[in-house]
């Protein structure tokens, strides 16, 4: 297990950025810097990242940066790879997209990278909804959130997109989150020693498009992992694996009640009202299906494929 202490005091992420206070992404990159202390180039479609690094010539990141198109980052860090190679250098190349440019817009340039096995570290920062544009909702949003585009509401399930990825048979997948820094580290150090195309999925809760205070993002993200709202694993060669705090978390008798985690966020207040009582209801099935699914693996060996 990585410690604080293993960390480089040197930063790759620099402070004097425009992300917004509590910034969940802010905090993943640096991070993502101190994992694999400075030596890669980052990939970064249109999202909260293109504002975050600021306004040309000026950028907070210490590593090259290639801003691309929304939908074309996992198709880009295709070609910058293998140009790369020709030349004989072997920096790993890191996509840091967002959920919308992942699991919506990004998703065909991310399954074709993933299909051809191409050695490139995908990071999909989640904040559940397109939080840059407006906070509209994403296919990663969860049933039951307010968004500007779902005001009574999300009807719809989140999209399991580690899940989706790992069943293209890629050798690593994981979940993360930043409220969990030195697993998340972990997690990216591994994946850079693995030949092949890596992606880790990393929980990113946003105090602006949440709705809670920017001092409470830590927290906030933890209880989602306590609650059970947000499951960390792995999937490497085929076989998953609960990690971190998740790995007692499968008797549902363990975790804290959902609504320990919905109420700390002005997006789900509604669903605590009487009147949405089957809205909640169906949150907190999605939840339980999601752990039953990984109950089953487990019940077969983990064996995903």
């Amino acid at each position: 297990m990585v410690t604080v202490r293993e960390l480089p005091l040197e930063e790759f992420w620099l402070p004097g950025h425009s992300a917004c206070p509590g910034c969940p992404a802010a905090l993943g990159l640096r991070m993502l810097g101190k994992a694999l202390n400075g030596g890669f180039i980052l990939v970064v479609p249109a999202g909260c990242t293109t504002v975050i690094q600021g306004i040309y010539p000026r950028t907070p990141s210490r590593a090259p940066l290639l801003n691309i198109a929304f939908a074309a980052s996992a198709s880009a860090a295709s070609g910058l790879k293998a140009a790369l190679e020709l030349r004989g250098l072997d920096a790993p190349v890191v996509v840091w997209a967002g959920d919308g440019g992942t699991v919506d817009i990004g998703l065909q340039a991310l399954s074709g990278a993933a299909e051809r096995n191409e050695d490139i570290l995908y990071v999909c920062y989640d904040n559940e909804a397109y939080q840059n544009t407006g906070i509209q909702r994403s296919g990663s949003t969860p049933r039951g959130a307010w968004t500007t585009t779902t005001p009574s509401g999300k009807r719809e399930r989140r999209k399991e997109a580690a899940l989706i990825v790992a069943a293209h048979r890629v050798p690593y997948v994981a979940t993360a989150s930043v409220a969990y820094p030195l697993d998340f580290v972990e997690k990216v150090r591994k994946a850079a020693s693995i030949k092949g195309f890596k992606y880790i999925h990393l929980h990113a809760p946003c105090p602006t498009g949440w709705r809670f205070p920017p001092s409470k993002m830590v927290e906030i993200g933890r209880l989602a992992v306590e609650t059970g709202a947000w499951i960390l694993y792995e999937v490497e060669n085929g076989v998953f694996k609960l990690t971190g705090r998740s790995r007692a978390l499968l008797d549902p008798s363990r975790r804290r009640p959902l609504e320990d985690y919905l109420r700390t966020q002005g997006r789900f207040a509604h669903l605590l009202k009487p009147e949405n009582q089957e809205q909640l209801e169906e949150l907190k099935k999605n939840v339980n299906d999601a752990w039953e699914t990984v109950k089953t693996i487990l019940e077969r060996g983990g064996k995903i494929f």
